[in-house]
């Protein structure tokens, strides 16, 4: 699943991930992400940090609240780069941050490693 309120990232993601042939969800918010995440059981959620209404960081504690989905793996994406944004992804409960702009790489490389 990716989060992102940019359709260019998005659709970026979107299209590397399925070249490699990933399922992917995509959602423009927090929201409508909870919603899907609970319809279609993504194994990977790479979500931005800055989204209107619930950021990543809100997105990403209440997965991992949520007992069902509380191990599956959450990757922040951001273009902020900060120890401090680091740090409190890894509070929130995530597993990786990564730093936009993300290569195919980047996606691959914390799909191998966390699925």
């Amino acid at each position: 699943m990716v989060i992102d309120d940019s359709k260019t990232i998005r659709r970026t993601a979107e299209t590397l991930l399925k070249k490699e042939g990933c399922e992917v969800v995509t959602a423009n918010d927090g929201f409508e992400a909870l919603a899907k995440i609970a319809e279609f059981r993504p194994d990977i959620v790479f979500v931005d940090i800055m989204m209107p209404r619930l950021d990543g960081y809100q997105t990403c504690a209440l997965i991992k609240q949520n007992g069902t989905f509380r191990k599956t793996p959450v990757i922040m994406l951001s273009s902020k780069d900060s120890i401090f944004d680091k740090a409190r992804g890894r509070i929130v409960g995530s597993e990786e941050y990564l730093t936009k702009p993300f290569t195919r790489d980047d996606l691959l490389g914390a799909i191998k490693k966390f699925t």
